[in-house]
């Protein structure tokens, strides 16, 4: 039924919005933020006095951006267009947490997940809020890594750092500093392996495939939701622990084992499933319950698809911890 829905949303779209529409969309979803870049003089209007959000940011425009965000001269960049993961790269570096994506990046390597060579700064620029996800409706809006990014996408990006730069740094340098991954098994690092490979890719509510075509038939947009993610990694790599998952969303993933295997959050274990939500340890798997879900790198990491699209996140923070449910094993 869900899927119907989607098809349904997805076909009057196509028939009411034509081009200029959502040209428009792209070019003026966070038209408050664009407004805060422009005041702070990190991004001008341009010649005609517009902001043009759905743009691709140019290296010069870069340039300038970081030049003000600095309050010294830096070097823009030579291409004509920035992909997502270049402008992310630039800004960690301007940020001073270099050192912290290389020990992200080399902790990967180490730990024999083959992560790309972008893995550690994407970590990093989303462990710092960089990124966004656009509402359900708007995922036509969502950007590959590879992608040019737009004006709009970096306006998010400079107006996040306007509110939050020094917590966010400090924040990031204190946890990223601390990422440790244990010694793998060959079955548990083949699968964290294709969990790595998505760094950065968008979440898309329904998504489990890098394109719009999917299992289930259609998704806005290449990517993945919480549960998709999971599907990807077990199911559509055709792992041996993914014939033991048959439900797709969190929820049904989650409720497929018995209450007796379980298990509480200091017994995660490397490529376990960890769920979270508002049910209890002993509670029912219902969709309200159980909303989101991960897979565990370590008792203390976790990589799943959420607000950042694919990246990593802390399993000792509190808010998380709050709302830890249970861990299931699937390897």
């Amino acid at each position: 039924m869900r899927r119907l829905s989607l098809l349904l949303v997805a076909a009057v779209a196509a028939l009411t919005c034509g081009p200029t529409a959502h040209a428009a969309t792209r070019a003026n979803w966070n038209r408050s933020e664009q407004e805060d870049v422009v005041a702070a003089g990190i991004l001008a209007r341009l010649d005609d006095g517009r902001f043009h959000g759905e743009r691709d940011l140019t290296g010069a425009q870069l340039g300038e951006a970081l030049t003000a965000l600095a309050g010294q001269p830096v070097a823009g960049a030579a291409q004509t267009t920035v992909s997502v993961t270049a402008f992310d790269a630039r800004l960690v570096a301007q940020l001073g947490l270099n050192d912290i994506a290389a020990h992200v990046q080399d902790t990967a390597r180490q730990a024999g997940l083959n992560p790309p060579r972008t893995f550690g700064t994407e970590v990093v620029a989303r462990f710092l809020g960089l990124r966004t996800n656009h509402p359900a409706s708007d995922d036509a809006l969502e950007l590959y890594p590879w992608e040019p990014i737009t004006r709009a996408e970096a306006a998010h990006s400079f107006a996040t750092l306007l509110q939050s730069r020094d917590w966010a740094v400090e924040n990031a340098r204190a946890q990223l500093g601390a990422f440790a991954l244990p010694s793998y098994d060959a079955t548990t690092r083949s699968a964290l392996r294709v969990a790595v490979s998505k760094i950065g890719m968008p979440y898309i509510w329904g998504g489990e495939t890098d394109t719009t075509s999917s299992t289930y038939g259609y998704q806005a947009h290449g990517g993945y939701d919480c549960s998709g993610f999971v599907w990807r990694t077990f199911k559509l790599s055709n792992l041996p622990a993914g014939t033991g998952i048959t439900g797709r969303t969190a929820a049904q993933m989650a409720g497929e084992i018995p209450k007796r295997e379980r298990l509480r959050l200091d017994e995660i274990a490397p490529g376990d499933l960890v769920f979270f939500g508002t049910a209890k340890f002993n509670g029912k798997a219902t969709e309200t319950g159980v909303d989101h879900v991960g897979i565990a790198l370590s008792p203390h990491w976790m990589i799943h698809s959420s607000a950042q699209g694919v990246y990593v996140s802390s399993l000792d923070d509190e808010w998380r911890q709050a709302r830890f449910t249970w861990a299931r094993r699937v390897l």
